[in-house]
């Protein structure tokens, strides 16, 4: 019997309505995990070269992993894949909440989407049962109507729901797929995706958990959860002010992106950090699926203009940052506003905001007039106007809105005029609030990692810089890295340490972990107990460096994607901004990237990973990763 999995795949074809049920042999499953490696395996297979990814052709994929669903923090995570609208290469994005578990326990491992429906559909498996069911009714409603009308639909309050909103509906292209109306698999487009394809809906319910190998090494791991927590300064302050805990700290460093990534400084800060806002709008901290970690937000604003309801959760960093500092708005409530408005349209905050700033910067150097902006004077540091343009985008309304909706490396395109100047993106993916500048080797994965700027793709610097503790270095040794090196270095060794986090990293996203959870440095679990959980649950007895090999098959097989699209090493850039001097008079006043130090750091790269001159995996690299199979993808 399996351990921790179903062994079931659903795979919907749209178009005819069919649905089929495939069951893979347990080898698989021990050489993918789940997650994205699942997912891309699917879409290579599956999706033809050159596809539309708005098109019928394109394929979705959401898997969970081996250990979704297991009685211990950081596992109920649910990997979305298909050809990004934002880039055209591979897309990828991750989100948690109770989805994932739920779907786990309604029988399935992965679905495999393909095809479009002739009407809106929702797909409903209750209990291991699937089936295609009319979504007329859901069409133009929040995420938040969306949830009451199922749950009042299926008689069942239970049901876990993955939806796209009316913002994809819209034509948004940076579109999410939403869980809980506040839960992300965000960037890259796959909200816009699934609304291409007319379904709705995923939506789950299933009482029946997989068997677990070990149950009490589960248990006993589990209960050092606790404890980790309280004796982790990392994880405590996660916990009590989650992912906003960071804000303060980063603009200390001068690593808190400013007025689109112009400073890394904001003056504002602490109008917006997660300290103010637990001594204000926050209601209640919410979690995920069995973890103790308890990070996520839930604020309320009950008086002035803009209720903010707890239905929509409370914002990010990122979308503190991407509303607040990139856009120089230090006003808590508008941010917090600006966030229940993304996940009632299901739009991810990161690329909206971030593309809102981009905007502004073009408007105060003339590259636009109020031609561009609809009559719209939009400012850094106005928060009216920036809620203004969210408008706008959502609807997809207006001279802004229609352009903005594409994302900023597309509205460049079309204003002309300079605008590439002030772009902060790449392969079509607006940067997170992390800053290259001063984190010099998330620049080189900013620039590399095949869909885009990710701030959860590796490790970040500090955690191997000079200074680190024995704690943090400790678990970093376990995945063959032991020598910290000077702050803001892009050395060979910062190469090596940006590849083998990556790697581990992209484990994650195939074992569908929490990387705030499961981590080499800083996190509640580090790479030993990582391997010990899996092992709890499946009986494996897989290594750390078996979990390593496996992000490294994940990595490839994006990376084959995208060459059979087309992508190569000029494809591996950072936007021209990041090369100019950062303003202001903060700690990295001054800093900026040069092309000799990426372009070096590159060669290493694409050498530690076995590629190509133009970052294409070999014969041999794929053979090597046990994925042979792969090479007929790739180009020529």
């Amino acid at each position: 019997m399996p351990y921790g999995y179903n062994g079931n795949i659903l795979h919907v074809d749209l178009t005819n309505g069919k649905l089929e049920v495939e069951n893979p042999p347990e080898a698989f499953y021990r050489k993918y995990m789940g997650g994205s490696a699942m997912g891309v395996y699917y879409i290579l297979r599956e999706m033809p070269r050159g596809a539309d990814p708005l098109g019928p052709d394109n394929v979705l994929t959401l898997f969970v992993g081996v250990t979704t669903g297991a009685a211990i923090s950081g596992q109920s995570r649910v990997n979305a894949n298909a050809k990004s609208p934002l880039s055209g290469g591979i897309g990828d994005a991750q989100g948690g909440g109770f989805f994932p578990a739920e779907l786990k326990f309604a029988g399935f491992d992965g679905i495999v989407i393909k095809g479009k429906s002739p009407k809106p559909v929702y797909l409903f498996i209750n209990e291991g049962r699937p089936e295609l069911r009319d979504a007329s009714h859901l069409m133009g409603k929040v995420t938040g109507e969306v949830d009451a009308i199922l749950k009042e639909e299926l008689g069942d309050k239970k049901i876990e729901i993955l939806q796209h909103g009316p913002g994809a509906e819209n034509g948004v292209l940076f579109s999410s797929l939403v869980s809980m109306s506040n839960r992300h698999a965000g960037r890259t487009g796959m909200g816009a995706v699934m609304a291409s394809k007319n379904l709705k809906a995923v939506v789950v319910r299933g009482t029946k958990k997989p068997a677990i190998y070990d149950s009490k090494a589960l248990a006993a791991l589990n209960r050092t959860g606790p404890a980790g927590v309280k004796n982790n300064p990392d994880m405590d302050g996660l916990a009590t002010h989650g992912t906003a805990v960071v804000s303060l700290f980063n603009n200390s460093i001068g690593c808190l992106p400013t007025r689109n990534y112009s400073e890394g400084q904001f003056e504002g800060a602490e109008g917006i950090s997660g300290e103010l806002m637990s001594e204000t709008i926050l209601k209640e901290r919410d979690t995920c699926y069995a973890c103790v970690v308890r990070c996520k937000r839930v604020v309320e604003v009950t008086e002035g203009p803009r209720k903010v309801e707890p239905t929509y959760g409370g914002p990010e960093y990122e979308t503190l940052s991407t509303f607040g500092s990139y856009c120089g708005v230090d006003d808590l409530k508008a941010v917090a506003y600006a966030n229940q408005v993304c996940n009632q349209y299901g739009i991810d905050t990161i690329a909206c905001g971030a593309t809102i700033a981009f905007a502004m910067e073009c408007y105060e150097n003339g590259v636009i007039t109020k031609e561009q902006t609809g009559g719209l004077e939009l400012k850094f540091g106005d928060a009216e106007a920036m809620l203004a343009a969210l408008d706008a985008i959502v609807h997809n309304q207006g001279p802004l809105g229609k352009v903005l909706s594409q994302g900023s490396e597309k509205a460049a395109a079309i204003w002309g005029n300079g605008a590439d100047e002030f772009l902060i993106t790449s392969k079509g993916g607006e940067a997170p609030a992390h800053m290259p500048q001063a984190k010099r080797s998330l620049g080189l994965i900013y620039a590399v990692n095949p869909f885009g700027a990710d701030h959860q793709s590796s490790e970040h610097d500090p955690y191997y810089e000079e200074g680190v503790p024995d704690f943090n270095l400790d678990r970093l040794k376990l995945i063959g890295l032991s020598q910290p090196q000077p702050a803001y270095s892009l050395t060979p060794e910062k190469v090596k340490f940006a590849y083998n986090s990556q790697l581990f990293f992209s484990l994650c996203d195939s074992a569908e972990l929490c990387q705030f959870v499961y981590g080499p440095a800083w996190t509640l679990y580090g790479p030993k107990e990582t391997a010990e959980m899996i092992n709890a649950v499946t009986g494996w007895g897989v290594t750390v460096d078996e979990l390593q090999e496996i992000g490294a098959r994940r990595l490839n097989l994006f990376r084959v994607f995208n060459a059979r699209e087309g992508f190569g090493r000029a494809d591996d850039k950072l936007p021209k901004k990041f090369f100019k001097a950062l303003k202001g008079t903060g700690p990295t006043s001054g800093f900026a990237l040069t092309q000799d130090e990426l372009d070096t750091a590159i060669d290493e790269y694409y050498r530690l990973a076995g590629w190509t001159d133009n970052g294409v995996p070999t014969p041999a690299t794929l053979k090597q990763h046990d994925i042979e199979w792969a090479a007929e993808y790739l180009p020529g």
